[in-house]
């Protein structure tokens, strides 16, 4: 055993992906559609960037997590079915892409319910994990999710591999997040905020944290955009990602589901 992995496994690498589509900028400001320039920068991800994406994942057969909100899939019913299809995980990201800690216990049960109800209409399967819209957890969100049968949480940030959590109703697997490894932070820009990045720079980074995964023994977790890496540059840089990562031995593309049952049925701490 390897670090944290069994058998010859020396680090892990999942690929996920955030398929918002609209529902973010909806969430932030109802009103959003009237600015059609800046609108249309989020539908690219449905237009363009996940078909990008998913036929990127087949040349290099990788199975990957997107986590998708209720909005957003029943209004892209066919982009959903054929993520699950190709045989993508597909996890619960709210509903109109609401942080958790900006609702009520009543509605973030709420927010739950709908979001599962959505995705297994569609998919005839409920998603098993969970990934708070911009990672704002309240402090119920993972008892909640432990009282709906979910098998992991993704929002956290309190390590870089995955691990259990504690919590009054038991415990869950965490698969955890972190800016570094997001591409919204490097990449993102809007007039009058944020700062924009070179591919290059982002690719020297994710290059140097799969490193530094590969090193400790531990998992490399990207959490990405199909509206933003599903761009031209972008796309070049996470496929010269994942040759290099090829070039390691040892390493295993994952789903999260994958991690997190092997996480709940072997007691992998």
């Amino acid at each position: 055993m390897s670090g944290i992995w069994p058998g010859d496994t020396q680090c892990a690498v999942l690929l996920t992906f955030d398929l918002d589509g609209v529902s973010a900028a909806l969430n932030r400001d109802p009103e959003a559609h009237k600015k059609p320039s800046a609108f249309s920068r989020v539908q690219f991800g449905l237009n363009v960037g996940a078909k990008r994406i998913l036929d990127l994942l087949d040349r290099y057969d990788i199975r990957s997590t997107f986590f998708i909100p209720g909005y957003t899939a029943e209004r892209n019913v066919e982009i959903v079915k054929d993520i699950k299809r190709r045989g993508h995980e597909i996890g619960h990201h709210g509903y109109l892409h609401e942080p958790a800690a900006t609702l009520s216990p009543e509605q973030e049960l709420e927010v739950l319910d709908k979001g599962l109800e959505i995705l297994e209409g569609i998919t005839g399967e409920r998603p098993w994990g969970y990934r708070s819209p911009s990672l704002e957890m309240s402090d119920n969100t993972l008892s909640f999710l432990i009282q709906k049968g979910f098998v992991y949480d993704s929002s956290q940030m309190g390590h870089d591999s995955p691990h259990f959590v504690e919590t009054s109703e038991g415990r869950i697997v965490e698969i955890p997040n972190d800016w570094a490894q997001g591409d919204a932070h490097y990449y993102t820009y809007n007039r009058g905020a944020g700062t924009l990045n070179t591919p290059q720079d982002i690719y020297k980074a994710w290059e140097m944290e799969f490193d530094g995964a590969y090193q400790y023994g531990s998992a490399l977790i990207l959490n990405m955009h199909p509206h933003t890496t599903g761009r031209l540059a972008k796309m070049v840089v996470l496929e010269k990602l994942i040759k290099y990562i090829r070039s390691h031995p040892n390493v295993e593309f994952m789903r999260c589901i994958d991690v997190a049952r092997a996480w709940t049925d072997e007691g992998m701490r």
